[in-house]
């Protein structure tokens, strides 16, 4: 049996900048990819703490470095700059695999600082 179980987690993200005109996606910090290993056109699902959106998209890489978090094409209907989200990939894992297997979780300040990773 395989089981779909969290991979990775953005906490508490603050979206920077949403662009209705672009083709679609979510943009994140390569930095922050890196550290909640999170891939460029990995499928996450992103939680919106402000309005209760809820919807899954593929990333992009953004700059390192300048903490953005950009909601492109028809997802930048579901959160406005200011708004906190949480950004989730899941992975899916047999039972062995789940005996030794965490899931990598940081979670950012207002400004999209890490603050903590587990």
């Amino acid at each position: 049996m395989r089981r779909i179980m969290l991979k990775s987690k953005i906490h508490n993200a603050v979206i920077t900048q949403a662009d209705l005109k672009y083709a679609g996606s979510i943009t994140i910090d390569e930095g922050l990819m890196e550290s909640a290993d999170v891939l460029e056109g990995e499928r996450v699902q992103v939680v919106n703490v402000n309005n209760g959106a809820r919807f899954e998209t593929y990333v992009i890489t953004g700059p390192r470095g300048g903490r953005g978090i950009c909601l492109n094409g028809p997802a930048a209907r579901q959160g406005a700059p200011g708004d906190t989200i949480h950004i989730l990939t899941y992975a899916t894992m047999s039972d062995e695999e789940l005996k030794v297997y965490k899931p990598t979780i940081i979670i950012l300040d207002e400004s999209n600082a890490i603050i903590e990773k587990k």
